[in-house]
């Protein structure tokens, strides 16, 4: 995919804040600190397009991207960080699931998690958020280049059976060190960019 063009639309934490719904759009959706902002500025070749951090849980909004004046990257907050303050980390579940529930244009939601840790509580909320409101969603296991190859095809084995996954959900495997698995999630993403929301 050549990207030519990727810009910063607006951050919102609510519906009547969100940009019109106009473009398709791909929610990119993960715990604090799976690389999320990593892999989106990997995706369009930017490296400051997504905000990227050490302090796990910045992140407090939702922020909305173009690319291509085609379609728009949305990147959720990361959920799941137990220093951010009580008070913000209850806003996040509400805010993803209006999002999710609410979005019309919504054509996929990318679920992040780090090749190394096991799937979360709050990862398998949001794929049952995500099958009750039958949004088409993948799942990408990013910083593969911190295992071996023996592990990754052992963590991949053990996630997949620990979220319970069909044969038919492929888990993408990804790096934004070597950008391996970037052409895959790009298939995938111009895919559900011309096919109707739903599974």
């Amino acid at each position: 995919m050549k990207v030519l063009s990727a810009e910063f639309v607006l951050s919102a934490k609510e519906p009547a804040h969100y940009p019109p719904a106009v473009l398709p759009e791909i929610a990119f959706a993960g715990r604090s600190n799976v690389g999320k902002s990593s892999l989106i500025n990997t995706l369009v070749k930017r490296k400051g397009l997504a905000r990227t951090s050490n302090t796990p849980g910045r992140t407090q909004e939702i922020n909305f991207f173009t690319v291509n004046n085609r379609f728009a990257f949305i990147d959720l907050p990361g959920y799941g960080y137990a220093k951010v303050p009580e008070a913000i980390r209850k806003q996040w579940g509400p805010m993803i699931e209006t999002y999710l529930r609410e979005r019309q244009t919504l054509r996929l939601v990318v679920l992040i998690l780090d090749i190394r840790r096991d799937p979360s509580d709050e990862d398998h909320q949001l794929i049952g958020w995500l099958q009750f409101y039958r949004l088409r969603f993948l799942i990408v296991l990013t910083k593969i280049d911190k295992v071996s190859r023996n592990q990754l095809a052992e963590r991949k084995r053990r996630i997949g059976e620990d979220l319970a996954l069909s044969p038919a959900m492929p888990l993408i495997s990804f790096s934004a060190k070597t950008g391996e698995g970037k052409d895959i999630l790009w298939r995938e993403i111009i895919k559900a960019t011309v096919l109707e929301p739903g599974l």
